[in-house]
């Protein structure tokens, strides 16, 4: 899938959910909550349940937070109400970011990202300004060292994946978002242990960047974003060069 990021990004991701748990857990807990409010509480139904479901259970989220998420959402239970935001903006470089929301208040969001975006040498664009530079597909990361791209392949293109590629010690399957969830399934029924599952924003083209710190610039704006409480995914369409070493390596 050209202008995927492929590795490098999906390493990033990994190593920021890693390291806060109770942050992606309480991610997750919005999502089914807002996905269960907009389709109901049966996951047999409504894909979108079922894939957050998917996605906290892949986290080891304990079966009694997800059930009080989705009925929250039905609303069994008391919560909060929920609004979807997308926000678009620059990064250093002129790379193009993407952040989706799930806030129950507005000022607070658009302010907390804004700031963010400024501060750290970045700025807010308008609706529309760098979304047509992106498309929603489903993306399935594999560890080559436990699973073979051959194997994977052979699998995935079987279940109806529109895409397989390969770099840096990690398979991608790439679906699409209707799609995904039957995909999913499929190869984990097959044996496939997936290490990351999302339904994603892939841009079409990448911007490449060279150097070193301006890149460092652009993983720390979209790290400082993932960190907000409200902001449950960024994309980019930043493209890191296979020698780029992080200072911190």
């Amino acid at each position: 899938m050209a202008g995927h990021s492929k590795w490098a990004n999906i390493k990033h991701r990994k190593g920021v959910a890693d390291a806060k748990k109770g942050q992606v857990f309480s991610k997750l807990i919005k999502e089914i909550t807002v996905s269960a409010k907009m389709g109901g509480g049966d996951p047999e139904t409504n894909a979108r349940l079922r894939t957050a479901i998917l996605k906290a259970r892949s986290e080891n989220m304990p079966k009694d937070n997800i059930e009080r998420a989705i009925k929250k959402g039905t609303g069994e239970a008391d919560g909060s109400v929920y609004y979807e935001l997308t926000y678009e903006g620059y990064a250093p470089g002129g790379v193009a970011i993407i952040i989706d929301t799930l806030t129950d208040n507005k000022n607070r969001t658009a302010a907390d990202v804004r700031s963010t975006l400024t501060k750290l040498g970045g700025s807010l664009g308008t609706t529309g300004s760098v979304s047509y530079m992106f498309q929603t597909k489903g993306v399935i990361s594999y560890d080559e060292e436990v699973h073979s791209e051959d194997d994977i392949l052979e699998a995935a293109l079987e279940l109806g994946a529109e895409d397989i590629s390969s770099g840096g010690g990690i398979v991608e399957v790439i679906t699409e978002p209707g799609d995904f969830v039957t995909i999913l399934e499929g190869l984990q029924a097959a044996g496939f242990k997936e290490s990351t599952a999302d339904i994603t924003k892939i841009a079409d083209t990448t911007v490449t960047v060279e150097d070193n710190d301006r890149i460092r610039k652009v993983l720390r704006i979209i790290e400082r974003l993932e960190e907000l409480d409200d902001v449950q995914q960024v994309s980019s369409n930043l493209d890191i060069p296979d020698d780029y070493e992080d200072e911190e390596e």
